[in-house]
């Protein structure tokens, strides 16, 4: 049960929301010259004059506090974590289906003596803190925590780049291949067990991800709830009734027993 506190809370913050916006949109209209917002916290995706982003309906998850900036494509099933950004003011950055971009990574396109795009294929795990800068990035590939990929390069499918690694511009692999280093070389190549990770990676990602989607739904009423009663878990003696018992019915009908027989003894004079 929600306690008094939280419902004064709850209550509280949505007639704040509602006083909000009834002065901004007072304010906006007897303001003298137009204001706009240039930065709001809460606020994931951003157009840049024409160029806005475009999210697959089916995407997994993209955090409260990544960034999607310009012409930005993210396919079905795909996810964007926590203070990752993802821009494009130039040309185009394009993620394929199953692929992730972890923490605090940063993909972006680029301009040098031509426009550079970004393409990401499908299944690729784009590990926490990696700077991708104009690159391609085909099928089924995994980069390492903090890698970094400079402008021109282009990862052939099933291939790993190892984390830490730095490929300078114009750095090519080839389909299979290990590369690791600062700058970055082939070290080996993948064998047959590694080439089939490559796809449980993809998938304990976006398992993950749908998790976090769930929550970061979740209204502050329901987090307070969900609280409360993993408290009350927490506390109650396992061997006091307890709510999710298989004796509920039979428990109730007791319960109803023993007010009609408190409810006799109290009014004794209604006994006939």
């Amino acid at each position: 049960m929600t306690s008094i506190g939280s419902k004064v809370v709850i209550a509280a913050s949505g007639a704040a929301r509602k006083l909000g916006k009834v002065l901004d949109t007072i304010g906006s209209k007897i303001e003298i010259v137009n204001y706009t917002e240039r930065l709001v916290p809460s606020t994931r995706f951003v157009s840049i004059g024409e160029a806005m982003p475009h999210i697959s309906e089916s995407v997994s998850f993209i955090a409260p506090t990544a960034n999607v900036i310009g012409n930005v494509k993210i396919s079905e099933n795909s996810s964007i974590w926590y203070g990752a950004t993802v821009r494009s003011e130039i040309s185009k950055l394009v993620i394929g289906k199953n692929s992730s971009i972890g923490d605090r990574a940063i993909i972006h396109d680029a301009q040098n003596e031509g426009n550079y795009p970004t393409f990401i294929g499908h299944n690729v795990t784009v590990g926490p803190g990696v700077i991708i800068h104009a690159s391609t990035i085909e099928d089924n590939i995994l980069i390492g925590a903090s890698a970094q990929i400079l402008e021109g390069c282009i990862i052939r499918s099933k291939s790993i780049v190892a984390p830490g690694s730095i490929l300078t511009s114009g750095t090519s692999v080839s389909s299979g291949e290990l590369w690791a280093g600062s700058p970055a070389k082939i070290i080996r190549l993948l064998t047959v067990e590694e080439i089939a990770c490559l796809s449980g990676f993809t998938k304990e990602t976006s398992d993950l991800a749908h998790i976090h989607a769930l929550e970061c739904e979740k209204s502050f009423g329901q987090i307070v709830s969900e609280d409360e009663i993993y408290e009350d878990k927490l506390e109650r003696d396992f061997e006091y009734w307890q709510p999710d018992n298989a004796d509920t019915r039979e428990r109730l009908s007791i319960d109803a027993r023993e007010r009609d027989y408190y409810s006799t003894m109290s009014h004794h004079e209604q006994i006939t």
